[in-house]
């Protein structure tokens, strides 16, 4: 039987510990929690602070005892609104959060950010067991190390909750998922829980911009930066400076902008956002090739041998990386070479954008610029430079900016279906994979593996991996613009001379 009593003082014992609330606020911190209980009595148990605890196995303890006491439901959506609900009372204030966010910061950026990402841990908005379940490994490929991940760490609805939330009223408070409103908001059934979530304001380009961390941690500190205004996400000349702002504000981190047109773009292009972290993904040390000075600018300009197309700039003048970044962009939403089958427009509709990447490395700005182009035809539906049909049973959504960087965002589904797959590669089973439900759409893929690997149960899994990771390799090389052929090449040259016109070398 779990002691309730003990868990409010291992949980209040806690965020004492961890800088959530001061020793002052303990007996308002389990007054809180007796108020999110409904309990009206408590007697103090002897427990001493633990360090290495987690705070997801007390919450755990509490949630088991909220259901067998029908405090909550067992529906997975209903537990995460109510382990938040109980860890906001145990999260401070937004304003002394940030203040403490400036004093670090004066100190040092990284300092500031480690505190801030410590708290997201801490308060459970980033929910490390469970993103501790994502599947991930490594493919070594010919432009260097590829991520690839299998993306667990976020539920599966509830049959009960989708039936629960069709009689929800609609509310459009937050806007969207993103929305500075979120912060503090208790959530509800067909919107996430934030009760426990802060954000840092930003002042990126003379607007309010706000800094925030990803609940789902794809990689290393991943962070969200977003407009306080809730507008769609547009590449303007002012994109450029607030991502070398905010690299010079935080230099061990990068920044990405996701392309503002569908198909090349991200999930969400409803709010202008940027995404970032201190991660070092392939793509910033891919070999440099084709390096020329624009004088214009002077700043220097190359290419980057990478799946996809990619121009560089480096410097150390942020306004003329801004000028020269917006000047590229400005005339390739323009460029045409229908021997490769870029079209920038048709009936009106612009077809090439930009996913913009920035760094700083070895003293200098880094503005990586690639290209982008969503052009669709009656074959090729889904577009142009989007993953092949022979690739979406791995792969199908978009190919955003972390794809770009060279990280795979996989379904959850392929868990169940490698583990299916293993079971049926090792009898040597393709009629079966060709004809379950599940696995069908491999059947192909299934066949070539069973063809050029001699299968074990202890190299399976490995040879499975190798082989997403090439799918993906081909994901990434379908959605670049110019292929690495000799077609592609010259014709990223002529692009190129086009870009650079005027700029001088």
């Amino acid at each position: 039987m779990i002691d309730i009593n003990k868990e409010i003082t291992r949980l209040v014992n806690f965020s004492i510990g961890k800088g959530l609330i001061d020793e002052r606020d303990r007996i308002y911190g389990i007054n809180k929690l007796l108020e999110v209980l409904s309990l009206d009595d408590y007697t103090a148990p002897f427990c001493t602070m633990d360090e290495d605890v987690c705070v997801d196995d007390i919450l755990e303890n509490i949630r088991c005892w909220a259901v067998e006491n029908n405090r909550v439901s067992d529906s997975i959506d209903e537990l995460d609104l109510f382990d938040t609900k109980i860890m906001a009372q145990l999260t401070k204030m937004p304003s002394v959060i940030e203040d403490e966010f400036k004093q670090l910061y004066n100190e040092s950026p990284a300092k500031a950010t480690d505190y801030f990402y410590a708290l997201a841990k801490n308060t459970n908005y980033i929910r490390e067991k469970r993103i501790a379940k994502d599947i991930k490994w490594k493919y070594e490929s010919p432009y260097g190390i590829l991520d690839i991940t299998i993306n667990l760490s976020k539920p599966e609805k509830d049959p009960r909750t989708i039936a629960k939330a069709k009689n929800i009223r609609k509310s459009h408070y937050p806007e969207c998922l993103l929305c500075k409103e979120n912060e503090g908001y208790a959530g509800r059934i067909n919107h996430p829980a934030r009760g426990n979530h802060r954000i840092i304001e930003l002042e990126l380009a003379g607007e309010q911009w706000f800094l925030q961390y990803s609940p789902y941690v794809y990689y290393n500190e991943h962070c969200i930066v977003l407009k306080g205004e809730h507008e769609p996400m547009i590449i303007t000349k002012n994109t450029f400076r607030r991502l070398l702002e905010f690299v010079k504000m935080f230099p061990h981190y990068f920044i990405g902008s996701n392309a503002d047109l569908p198909i090349v773009g991200g999930s969400i292009l409803t709010h202008d956002h940027y995404q970032g972290g201190r991660y070092t993904f392939s793509m910033a040390k891919a070999r440099e090739e084709n390096h020329v000075h624009l004088e214009k600018y002077d700043i220097i300009a190359c290419t980057l041998y990478w799946p996809m197309s990619v121009i560089r700039l480096k410097g150390n003048n942020i306004d003329n990386l801004v000028e020269a970044s917006y000047e590229i962009f400005t005339k390739w939403k323009g460029y045409n070479d229908e021997t490769v089958s870029i079209i920038s427009e048709t009936n009106g509709n612009r077809h090439n954008t930009i996913t913009p990447i920035c760094r700083f490395k070895d003293d200098f700005f880094e503005m990586d610029l690639v290209l982008r182009n969503n052009r669709t035809t009656v074959e090729r539906p889904l577009g142009i430079f989007h993953p092949r049909p022979k690739y979406h049973h791995i792969k199908k959504e978009n190919i955003g900016l972390i794809e770009v960087l060279g990280l795979a965002v996989l379904p959850s589904r392929l868990k169940h279906e490698m583990n299916l797959l293993c079971e049926y590669l090792l009898n040597g089973d393709i009629d079966g994979i060709r004809k379950h439900d599940d696995l069908r759409k491999h059947g192909d893929w299934a066949a070539n593996i069973l063809e050029n690997y001699l299968l074990t149960e202890d190299n399976i899994k490995d040879v499975l991996h190798k082989e997403i990771g090439s799918v993906f390799l081909g994901v990434i090389e379908d959605a670049g613009v110019f292929k690495n052929t000799d077609e592609g090449k010259n014709a990223f040259t002529r692009c190129r001379e086009v870009l650079f016109e005027d700029m001088g070398d």
